[in-house]
């Protein structure tokens, strides 16, 4: 399988609930038309922040009906594979490409920790499950399982397994895994928003943000000041970006970032439980690390 063109900056849209924490699927839609026209060169839906542990496997398909239904081919719809077992993951693999998705962003089995070898059979079982083009998804802090640099190895000479999203704080993995592993059979994508620039400047051809849902034209404006080789631009935007950035590396980067959405009018900070709304300090420092941003913008 050839490398699919995800190159640029692709959001990890937020899913909006309604008052009863239903899903909001017409604000779901008017988010990521918002993204689109502010932008963004794809969509990951319900990645971690669009909640995909806390959602039901009927509205899963649900909401990744409706995304391709207002994105209508303008940009790529890559789905989060987020799941108990191997079975659910294939299961919804499946379906994913029959509802039309463009790709899979396939995360670990949720939970358990597994082996080495139990974690290629996982993602190699869902690989052979669907014919969609598959980003696995690497972050240790949040997940508990790292993906080594051997097994992605041998996970890269599987087809349809073309990408990985890499959310380890630890940058010098970049250059070990493009020593490692032929950019044309890999393509590595920046998954953290704080070593978003580093990642980019080591040879990640997109940026998968979650503070994008709050800051889509600057955060497009960085990925293309990188690309045009203006260092002195990427550096500011980054230096006037990097304390929201910081929310992305934090246990409540759901709740952080979807506070910040509603700051910038872009959608609801609503979340389901286990996840509770920001309250108190933690609530007012990230209200006002936005308004400060949203003050302060850089030039573009």
């Amino acid at each position: 399988m050839a490398l699919p063109n995800w190159r640029g900056v692709f959001p990890a849209v937020t899913t909006q609930f309604n008052e009863d924490l239903s899903i909001n699927l017409a604000e779901t839609q008017r988010v990521i038309d918002g993204l689109i026209r502010d932008g963004v060169h794809g969509l990951i839906i319900m990645g971690t922040v669009g909640e995909n542990n806390s959602l039901e496997p009927d509205e899963k398909r649900k909401v990744l009906a409706a995304a391709k239904e207002v994105t209508a081919g303008r940009v790529p719809v890559i789905t989060g594979v987020s799941e108990l077992t191997t079975p659910r993951a294939v299961a919804y693999a499946r379906d994913a490409a029959e509802i039309g998705a463009d790709g899979l962003m396939l995360l670990p089995a949720m939970v358990y920790v597994p082996t080495e070898e139990e974690l290629f059979r996982h993602f190699a079982a869902v690989a052979a499950a669907s014919p969609l083009p598959i980003m696995l998804y690497n972050n240790p802090p949040a997940y508990r399982v790292d993906i080594s640099v051997a097994l992605l190895q041998r996970l890269a000479e599987i087809p349809t397994i073309v990408a990985l999203k890499e959310s380890a704080p630890d940058t010098r993995r970049f250059t070990d895994l493009a020593n490692a592993i032929d950019e044309t059979k890999l393509m590595l994508m920046a998954g953290l928003d704080d070593v978003a620039l580093e990642g980019l400047l080591l040879g990640a051809k997109g940026w998968i943000s979650g503070l994008t849902n709050a800051f889509p034209k600057e955060s497009v404006a960085l990925y293309d000041a990188v690309v045009a080789g203006d260092l002195a631009k990427a550096r500011a935007i980054y230096r006037w970006f990097l304390p929201l950035l910081h929310l992305d590396a934090r246990h409540d980067l759901v709740q952080s970032i979807k506070l910040a959405e509603q700051v910038m009018g872009r959608g609801s900070e609503r979340v389901r439980p286990p996840r509770y709304l920001l309250e108190g300090q933690t609530r007012a420092d990230v209200i006002a690390m936005v308004e400060k941003a949203a003050a302060t913008r850089p030039s573009l």
